[in-house]
């Protein structure tokens, strides 16, 4: 569960994206951001959520927003992925999960009994100054779009 809230500076952060290009918080001054943390390229839920963002990708540029993922994959599952499903928008390689533990989307996860880290899928919505106006614990990787801007009101 992520320990920041609407209203608090995003933490800066770079790392790498599909075709090794350097990718930091200062990239989007100026510019709204949504940063999404997923646990593995290619899996259903990861790509339901990569393909609900890409199908309204237009929509989010015409609304100032830039998307970007995050997850612990490397810079060619990412190319792989992103070639696949078309996807449009960046995707980093934090293969030593540095980003998702300072947006603390990187815990303890319990499946069948078994307590295991890995990635909590959580979204942050940054604005133009770095700042965070809001914060998906629990996303709904179908409708992902629909949540943000329900949630944002517009």
């Amino acid at each position: 569960m992520s320990k920041f809230t609407a209203g608090d500076k995003a933490p800066m952060f770079e790392g790498v994206n599909q075709n090794g290009k350097k990718v930091s918080l200062n990239d989007f001054k100026g510019k709204k951001l949504i940063l999404y943390f997923y646990p593995k390229d290619n899996t259903p839920g990861c790509t339901a959520e990569a393909c609900n963002l890409n199908d309204n990708y237009e929509m989010w540029i015409k609304k100032g927003y830039e998307i970007v993922g995050v997850s612990p994959d490397n810079e060619k599952s990412h190319l792989k992925f992103i070639d696949k499903f078309g996807l449009k928008f960046n995707l980093i390689a934090d293969t030593e999960n540095k980003i998702l533990e300072a947006y603390f989307a990187w815990g303890e996860k319990s499946m069948y009994g078994k307590k295991y880290m890995g990635v909590l899928r959580s979204t942050y919505v940054i604005n133009e100054n770095g700042i965070i106006e809001a914060v998906f614990d629990k996303v709904d990787t179908n409708n992902h779009t629909k949540q943000i801007i329900g949630a944002l009101n517009i």
